[in-house]
């Protein structure tokens, strides 16, 4: 079965082992990039990923659910979301036209293939 539309994991790869399993390989993160339309957020306590997408991106369906995009985007990424983010850091945030055009747009996947 492969990821759906919009999952971090759509930029993997499907592989099988020697047991006949799917894996995925390692996906590929969009990194940042120094774009006209980026936006910042400093960050206060209580904010998580998951709010800060779903304020960020909310004209998008399930906003919250694209956390990593956030995650990734960072000059030096976020590795863990469990960890809580540090009050007063400053994120990079990619506008919305960058993550449904850019970032989970059919060029990047089909670079990827």
């Amino acid at each position: 079965m492969a990821p759906r539309a919009g999952s971090r994991h759509s930029f993997c790869l499907g592989v099988l082992d020697p047991g006949g399993r799917r894996l995925l390989t390692e996906r590929e993160p969009f990194r940042f990039r120094e774009l006209p339309d980026n936006r910042q957020h400093r960050v206060v306590e209580g904010d998580t990923l998951w709010g800060l997408a779903g304020l960020y991106f909310a004209p998008l369906p399930r906003a919250c659910g694209f956390w990593w995009a956030i995650a990734d985007f960072q000059p030096d990424p976020l590795v863990d979301p469990t960890v809580g983010l540090e009050v007063g850091r400053l994120l990079a945030i990619p506008s919305t036209r960058v993550l449904s055009d850019v970032i989970l747009g059919e060029a990047r996947r089909r670079e990827h293939s």
